[in-house]
């Protein structure tokens, strides 16, 4: 396992973890996009919870390398759901935002296909 693999997983971890935070925490940062989004307010908890599980999962992964490569995957896919739902709301300004959290995960995925 390298390093670089080891700082980038435990950097999306992180990362995820604060996005799932802010969801939980409803800090308007996160909650006015949403509702301009259209998300409805009933699946924010899933969202946070998806990421927060997610999250775990990386960091899990570093001993279990299958449980860190579904959480990727699933992480992948959140955050492509979430440059969809950007666009479809037309706010492109904010297409970079979803993949700032996503960039890590692909890059952990990727840094561990190559060990």
């Amino acid at each position: 396992m390298s390093t670089a693999y080891v700082v980038v997983t435990v950097l999306a971890a992180l990362l995820t973890a604060f996005s799932a935070y802010s969801v939980f925490a409803r800090a308007e940062w996160v909650v006015k996009p949403l509702t301009d989004y259209g998300v409805p307010r009933s699946w924010w908890v899933l969202l946070g919870a998806a990421k927060a599980a997610g999250a775990v999962g990386l960091l899990v992964g570093l001993a279990l390398p299958a449980i860190g490569v579904a959480a990727g995957i699933g992480l992948v896919l959140y955050f492509t759901g979430a440059v969809i739902t950007v666009i479809r709301a037309r706010s492109y300004s904010h297409i970079a935002f979803p993949l700032v959290y996503m960039a890590p995960v692909a890059g952990s995925l990727v840094l561990l296909a190559a060990v």
